[in-house]
């Protein structure tokens, strides 16, 4: 009868430790935020997390910085008219074909259509065609498939020069529409 008990007990401490030694300890669980903030579970240890998250963060950095410069570059590209015209030259239509590509791929943003024009003429007649060429930009776009709700347009005629000269060199450069994008 002991030796019964003796053999259970030494089968039991035996078997035990193999128990015990068959399974190992799982790694330390770590939460980690992933590029899109969400927390997410992975076996690294807390050092390597660390770096990962501060990779995930660089990377938005990244691309925030790119496309802050893809924003700037799209609203420094002005298109230019002739004198007393509204339609778009052939080199505009470049332009705009462009930002008519931008804009699909981005549609977060909303643009603004500013039309202006030089010295020229009465103050009346300027905030006109100022109009007439924010709208000829828009409805260009529109026909590259942007959609009309998202640009606008507004006229500022002569009030705002990009040159304040009085030559021709001065009025060409005032005769333009620029780009103003927002979220």
């Amino acid at each position: 009868m002991f030796a019964k008990r003796l053999f259970n007990a030494v089968f039991c401490l035996i078997l035990g430790v193999a128990l015990l030694s068959t399974v190992s300890c799982a790694k330390k669980q770590v939460a980690v935020s992933d590029a899109t903030g969400e927390a997410v579970k992975s076996g690294m240890t807390d050092d390597s997390a660390a770096r990962e998250a501060e990779r995930a963060r660089m990377m938005e950095l990244e691309k925030a910085q790119r496309m802050a410069q893809q924003v700037e570059a799209f609203q420094n590209e002005r298109i230019y008219f002739d004198f007393d015209r509204s339609d778009l030259r052939s080199e505009a239509k470049v332009i705009l074909q462009k930002k008519a590509e931008w804009l699909r791929a981005n549609t977060e943003y909303r643009l603004v259509v500013e039309g202006h024009c030089d010295e020229r003429g009465t103050s009346e007649y300027n905030l006109a065609l100022g109009d007439r060429r924010a709208n000829t930009t828009k409805d260009y776009l529109m026909a590259l498939g942007v959609d009309d709700m998202r640009i606008s347009t507004i006229s500022y005629g002569e009030e705002k020069p990009l040159d304040p000269g009085h030559s021709e060199e001065a009025w060409s450069m005032n005769r333009r529409a620029e780009f103003r994008l927002n979220k």
